[in-house]
């Protein structure tokens, strides 16, 4: 089976699985319907109406007649504008309701995929997934499965009545649906794969706008204005270009689906004519043929509409079950519990870890153990598996050999939101987002009271936020670009602490810092790390005057533990790791 084939077969069962997001509005989906089908029935019966009008009152000279009649269809066409309005209502609360639990459980999966996935993933690509692709689903579900029924219907329809006005010209307009057939058949066929590669390019450039956007600063310092711009141009007319194929296949296909029934229309007029005149159909006749007749133009002409529509939608639906069919490695075993709260004696038996798209391993055979109230520091040079080893605490990532233990327990048998309630991190870029102060600090225990809050800012040494416009209700920008490097990162360190967590994960957190903020953090941070078991990334040689042990790790493996003097004393490659950090530092 070719290629495109096989695409298209992907694309329509992952539209079909969307069947579950329309099941909860489904009564609202058959009200809708309902009252487009009897508007459209209601404009059906008006050409009907016509028909008496034309062979009766008219051709009789009877005024009188014409008042019954028209006062119908007047009636008629105030029940179909009532009915159109009651479905466009209907639509708007169903079609959204759709929408918003797609786009739910959508940002659900995202948050709930391992960290190796958003590593894999651009920004924008998941972005236009979550905007774009959930709207083209939306005005699929909402108006084009709805009129194609409609459409349908109202085909099938019209030609049995066209058929009861006149067979022979009935036979030529219902011949005319064969080309409009195959026409749709030929688009659909090249439609697909040119909606799909607009649809990913749309992703690729909105990846380069976040990118610029939150890179800003460095493209100004770098005077690469232009160098970006170009990259921006080039993929805006890449994009630009394919969707232009995209605007040409559809006029394409709408030009030839109003060519037929133009054509189906002259011949109808013709012959209906020559009918006429040899009293073979009456003039009435005539008039509700073509006036029929042309209430098949819109279904007609809507139809390739719905069917462009419908291929965007399968292949909206195919890039977000894209997301929603990946499988994420880290979950909660099966008989995994709660645990309320935890002594904090960590230990690595053996653990191993290899990135999924590479086969060299970043850590090997790594024992380690950390005792309840005990600051371990880790120390090793740029690429030693520093970060990726702290990460595995939190379940980051998880081990790919050996395990890690917290009180005796496999941290993969206790479940996530419970591991990570007591585990708290804090990294060297600290991250931060567009929001309150307070919502950042907040962010992992939103029941905080305020003393807890000052507490943590204290410690921290971000107590600055009191001075800023609105104090902890001050909106800091995305990333929070609108503080110093070291303020973010105090304010990052004092979400970490808030909360008094039972394992502390601290990855070079006072790397911003200036050396007279960096020593009261560190006068602050031992009362903390007393109370706590806590895992320290150093990259500054003072920092490690905070830890009781020092592990060496090399090459993926500890090769020495021991107090800081004792190291310095016995181990020629760890003083040259805090030597090579020593200068790193004083070159900043």
């Amino acid at each position: 089976m070719s290629t495109g084939r096989l695409r298209r077969r992907s694309s329509l069962h992952s539209l079909w699985r969307i069947r579950s997001y329309v099941r909860p509005y489904a009564h609202q989906m058959l009200l809708m319907t309902a009252a487009a089908g009897i508007a459209v029935g209601a404009s059906i019966v008006v050409p009907l109406i016509t028909r008496s009008v034309v062979d009766g009152p008219i051709s009789h000279g009877d005024r009188s007649g014409l008042v019954p009649l028209g006062l119908l269809a007047l009636a008629l066409g105030v029940l179909e504008a009532g009915l159109v309005f009651v479905r466009r209502w209907v639509q708007s609360y169903a079609a959204l309701g759709m929408e918003t639990a797609l786009r739910d459980d959508l940002y659900a999966k995202l948050q709930g995929l391992p960290v190796a996935f958003h590593d894999k993933w651009q920004t924008g690509q998941l972005l236009s997934r979550a905007t774009t692709d959930l709207s083209t689903i939306r005005r699929f579900l909402s108006f084009g499965l709805v009129f194609l029924i409609i459409n349908i219907a109202t085909f099938v329809t019209v030609i049995a009545l066209l058929v009861h006005l006149y067979a022979p010209l009935a036979v030529l307009v219902a011949a005319a649906a064969v080309p409009l057939f195959l026409i749709s058949r030929n688009l659909s066929k090249a439609y697909l794969d040119t909606s799909r590669r607009v649809q990913d390019q749309q992703g690729d450039l909105a990846t380069l706008v976040e990118e610029s956007a939150v890179g800003v600063r460095v493209i100004r310092s770098f005077g690469r204005r232009d160098h970006v711009g170009h990259q921006f141009r080039s993929g805006a007319r890449t994009l630009h270009d394919s969707a232009v194929d995209k605007a040409t296949l559809v006029a394409r296909f709408w030009s030839l689906f109003d060519l037929v029934p133009s054509v189906t229309l002259g011949g109808v007029l013709l012959l209906g004519s020559l009918a006429v005149t040899e009293d073979a159909m009456s003039l009435g006749d005539l008039v509700a043929f073509v006036s029929l007749m042309l209430m098949l133009v819109w279904p007609i002409e809507s139809l390739g509409w719905i069917l462009a529509n419908a291929q965007e939608a399968m292949t909206a639906a195919d890039r977000v079950y894209d997301v929603f069919d990946t499988e994420s490695e880290i979950v909660d075993r099966p008989g995994a519990v709660d645990v309320g709260a935890a002594e904090g004696h960590l230990r690595f038996e053996g653990v191993g870890f290899s990135y999924a798209s590479s086969s060299h391993p970043v850590l090997r055979r790594v024992d380690l153990e950390v005792r309840p109230g005990e600051t371990l520091a880790i120390v090793g040079v740029t690429g030693s598996g520093k970060t990726t080893l702290t990460s595995l605490v939190p379940r980051l990532y998880d081990v790919t050999a050996g395990r890690i233990t917290l009180d005796g327990r496999d941290i993969r048998d206790i479940r996530l939101t419970s591991l990570r309630r007591l585990v708290s991190s804090a990294f060297e870029d600290a991250t931060l987002f567009s929001s309150s102060v307070r919502d950042n600090l907040t962010l992992g225990h939103s029941d905080a009271s305020e003393d807890e809050v000052s507490e943590a800012l204290e410690i921290a040494q971000a107590t600055f936020v009191h001075d800023l416009p609105w104090g902890l209700d001050t909106r800091i920008g995305e990333q929070g670009l609108s503080l110093s490097g070291g303020q973010r990162q105090r304010l990052a360190l004092a979400r970490a602490v808030l909360g008094r967590p039972s394992v502390l994960v601290l990855d070079d957190p006072l790397s911003a810092l200036d050396v007279h903020t960096e020593s009261l953090v560190e006068e602050a941070l031992r009362r903390v790390l007393s109370r706590t078991t806590a895992l320290l990334v150093v990259h500054r040689p003072s920092t490690v005057a905070l830890a009781d042990r020092v592990a060496l790790l090399e090459h993926g493996t500890i090769t020495a533990v021991g107090t800081h003097s004792e190291l310095m004393e016995t181990l020629p490659s760890y003083r040259a790791v805090l030597s090579q950090h020593a200068e790193e530092v004083t070159a900043r």
